[in-house]
């Protein structure tokens, strides 16, 4: 199967050799632009690019201009990078179609993990039928998690809820995200439900159920 390409753009060759690093060890191909011009380029020369990772901030031609000449013609998925962490810029990113928006200084293994969850959702990454993470794996075609080798019975929900845990490990997820992604609808009730299914998950799930750790005046994530 060909390595699926992502687009890396920043003037820091640091910056860029960091977070090709990264991308690389996770098995894709990746392609470094020093500047917006460049990057501009690079895209529609190479035509088949599955994700930008774009700085806001670069000579020639800046990230927001990127972005809307890109926009013109495709609606390949962009994570934006930036130092500055103003509402405005990211509102500005948001309405010029940008997916993510990522501030420095950031983890990469985050940034991968976002990059993941992209392009998950934008069904360019097969995603596998069975997840493996801590000691736990889900088999999502026969629906059943096993912990260290052991089955353990879970509710639908329950189940679609650790998936959702385990296919964005690592990330800081909110209630509302989670609402959103595992009940598949805007949720106006109490957000108390989440709570509520994950203390039953914890449980079922013995000493691994540690793994789900709250994130105080937030939500969750599942992180070993």
């Amino acid at each position: 199967m060909n390595k699926l390409k992502i687009l890396v753009v920043d003037d820091e060759s640091r910056m860029r050799k960091l977070v090709k690093d990264f991308l690389v060890k996770q098995n894709y191909e990746v392609l470094e632009a020093e500047d917006g011009s460049q990057a501009v380029d690079l895209f529609f020369e190479q035509q088949d690019i599955a994700l930008i990772i774009l700085d806001v901030m670069m000579p020639k031609m800046d990230g927001w201009q990127v972005c809307r000449e890109i926009r013109n013609y495709s609606k390949v998925p962009i994570i934006m990078l930036t130092a500055r962490t103003d509402e405005r810029d990211e509102l500005q990113g948001f309405q010029l179609g940008v997916d993510e928006y990522i501030a420095k200084p950031f983890s990469p293994k985050i940034l991968v993990a976002r990059v993941e969850a992209i392009l998950r959702r934008t069904n360019q990454l097969t995603e596998s039928e069975v997840l493996e993470y801590g000691g736990i794996s889900i088999d999502k075609a026969a629906h059943v998690v096993t912990i260290d080798g052991a089955s353990i019975d879970l509710s639908f929900k329950e189940f679609e809820l650790l998936t959702y845990f385990m296919e964005n490990k690592g990330i800081a997820l909110s209630r509302e995200k989670i609402l959103n992604s595992v009940w598949n609808y805007d949720y106006f009730g109490d957000a108390r439900t989440i709570d509520t299914h994950v203390k039953k998950l914890r449980s079922k799930m013995g000493n691994k159920g540690d793994l789900i750790k709250t994130v105080w005046g937030m939500g969750y994530k599942l992180e070993v």
